[in-house]
């Protein structure tokens, strides 16, 4: 070994001792008679002085030493002085005396700071991401998820699953994105598909007997980039037979609040993680995967305002849509501008316009909308003082609140205005960000109307069990069928789904004809499914935890690029290696691929 020690390991009570350390130059000091360096591994650091008095060699050594220069040291351990200890280190009540130095390799002066934190362009970190993930940041976030995975396996095994490898050359069929695509040079003109998950292979598992499974498992999806979301992720695949819902539930709230408290100091907002219906959800938050962090719920007014003068409003609910509002608290001093720029926020989201009215504000020029009955408003002038006065009190609304309202189609207006409290809330500080607020989110719905096909999509995956009671609905009322889906969501974010699976031929082959996928196709893209099914398939259910989100709201990053060690760019590039990349023709040829890209 080139090394004794580790740079995180030296004490005071290995005082005296002879050691050999080995690492990178994290910073050096030189005050001409005493040359300080900052030695660094992965572990840590430890400061090491050469005096030329002590090793007249190893000093002029370390005169030539710069940043990130790879050096083997070898000294004595000894106490700092007294007042000259350094408490931000776990070493920094001892130094390396260094006797001799050997320089292992040098470096060009890297792109960025490593040794200390600083903002850098994305761009330039994943270009040398290797060099990025030498910083403490990062090599706390890798850390982080490595500690997080360990704790997985370990206790999952204790709770007697076991870890089974899925392929990762599958099958293409169709599980709501695009699938990656790999050719056969053996099958001329056939694919292998990357799995977007191992759902079916882990059903079959099922199917095979071995009644509690989990994988780390790598999957791929072909759709577009954002901050929550790669082309290659990572996600703990689980499946249990002999279970229901509730059972599911209960194995990942233990684990999640294992995983928080044995690697994080952060704190759970509530436990039992609460359960709401997916309903209540959107009536409430506007989103299947609410931040339950901070109030600011949503308070629809449809019936309030279904006859007033106000035709946006009126005609909205005549149309059928859904009229909503929020009270931003104490925010009634916000100027148009500041208005102004969150309608623009909310038209991204599909809503035409955001309706606005302040309680008490200061006076304003009539230009503005003026005053009326204490309130300042872009549409309360076409509303009798009673409408006014129930708008407000059903949002509870007080002198210097601002309320907030959009009027669409049902999904627009919940989609938009969910996304304006969640970004209210970010902006007023409504919440702690170290605290971790998990909720279940139940009672979805079994199927979804695809008005453009003019046919039905399941919700979650064609797998997925519809709510017993609700099966004699599949033949009468589709829509009203609820699935036996669960999603667990943390702080906005959904980093978790699962099911019941259908495990009967006859009720999946039901649902494959809802969904508009006849028999023969069925078979020819499922056969090995609903074959297996009738070879005496246990009833089971299972989840899937992304890693990547889990570890990215541990962590408290803004993505999941910053708690992986390689991740792709916004627009899925590798920066570092250049990937994705033109191929030869010798390849193509290899393939049967002609390439035709006008």
């Amino acid at each position: 070994m080139l090394r004794t020690h580790t740079c995180d390991q030296l004490r005071p009570e290995y005082e005296g001792q002879s050691v050999t350390l080995a690492g990178w130059v994290h910073r050096r000091r030189d005050f001409g008679n005493l040359i300080f360096i900052d030695l660094r591994d992965r572990w840590g650091l430890t400061q090491i002085v050469f005096d030329p008095d002590v090793n007249a060699t190893a000093h002029r050594s370390a005169g030539e030493l710069r940043n990130e220069y790879v050096v083997q040291v070898q000294g004595r351990v000894r106490r700092r002085p007294a007042g000259q200890e350094n408490p931000a280190l776990a070493t920094g009540e001892i130094e390396l005396e260094g006797h001799t130095l050997k320089i292992l390799n040098k470096a060009k002066t890297p792109p960025f700071d490593i040794n200390k934190e600083a903002m850098v362009d994305e761009g330039l970190r994943l270009r040398y991401r290797y060099l990025d993930l030498r910083r403490q940041r990062m090599r706390r976030n890798i850390m982080l998820r490595h500690n997080v995975v360990r704790h997985i396996r370990n206790f999952l095994s204790d709770e007697g699953f076991v870890e089974i490898e899925t392929p990762i050359l599958f099958k293409t069929t169709p599980e709501g994105a695009r699938d990656y695509l790999v050719p056969s040079r053996v099958h001329p003109g056939k694919f292998y598909a990357l799995p977007q998950s191992p759902q079916q292979l882990k059903q079959l598992i099922m199917v095979a007997g071995y009644d509690r499974y989990f994988q780390i498992a790598r999957c791929f999806r072909d759709e577009d980039q954002r901050g929550d979301r790669q082309p290659e992720f990572t996600q703990l695949d689980m499946e249990m037979s002999f279970v229901d819902r509730d059972d599911i539930m209960a194995l990942i709230e233990r684990l999640m609040i294992s995983v928080v408290k044995n690697n994080t100091d952060k704190p759970i907002l509530r436990e039992p993680f609460p359960r709401l219906s997916y309903a209540e959800a959107m009536a409430r938050f506007g989103r299947d995967n609410p931040d339950i962090r901070f109030g600011m719920e949503l308070v629809e007014i449809n019936a309030l305002v279904a006859n007033s003068g106000f035709k946006v409003f009126s005609d909205t609910v005549a149309a059928g849509g859904l009229i909503k509002g929020l009270n931003a608290k104490g925010q009634g001093h916000y100027s148009r501008k500041q208005i102004d720029e969150l309608t623009d926020f909310v038209k991204d989201f599909g809503a035409k316009g955001l309706a606005w009215l302040a309680i008490d504000p200061p006076p304003t020029p009539p230009s503005e909308g003026g005053a009326k009955g204490g309130v300042r408003s872009s549409f309360a002038k076409f509303l009798s003082p009673e409408e006014t006065s129930a708008i407000i009190k059903q949002l509870q609304g007080e002198p210097g609140d601002l309320l907030l309202f959009v009027a669409d189609r049902p999904a627009v207006t919940n989609e938009a205005l969910g996304r304006l409290r969640v970004e209210l809330g970010q902006r007023l500080n409504l919440f702690d960000p170290n605290v971790l607020a998990f909720c279940w989110v139940i009672d979805f719905p079994f199927l979804v109307w695809n008005e453009e096909e003019k046919r039905w999509d399941p919700s979650h995956h064609l797998f997925t069990a519809p709510m017993d009671d609700d099966i004699p609905l599949l033949d009468s009322d589709p829509g009203r069928a609820r699935g036996k889906q669960y999603d667990l969501v943390l702080n906005g974010y959904e980093i978790a789904g699962g099911s019941i699976r259908i495990h009967q031929r006859d009720l999946q082959e039901k649902v494959f004809g809802l969904i508009g996928l006849d028999i023969e196709e069925a078979k020819r893209q499922f056969g090995h499914m609903v074959e297996a099914f009738e070879y005496g398939t246990p009833p089971h259910g299972g989840i899937a935890p992304g890693i990547d989100r889990l570890v990215m709201l541990l962590a408290g990053e803004p993505n999941i690029r910053e708690v992986i060690a390689f991740p792709k760019s916004q627009s899925a590039a590798d920066l570092m290696a250049g990937a994705p990349t033109e191929v030869n023709a010798q390849q193509l040829r290899d393939l049967h691929i002609k390439l035709d890209l006008e």
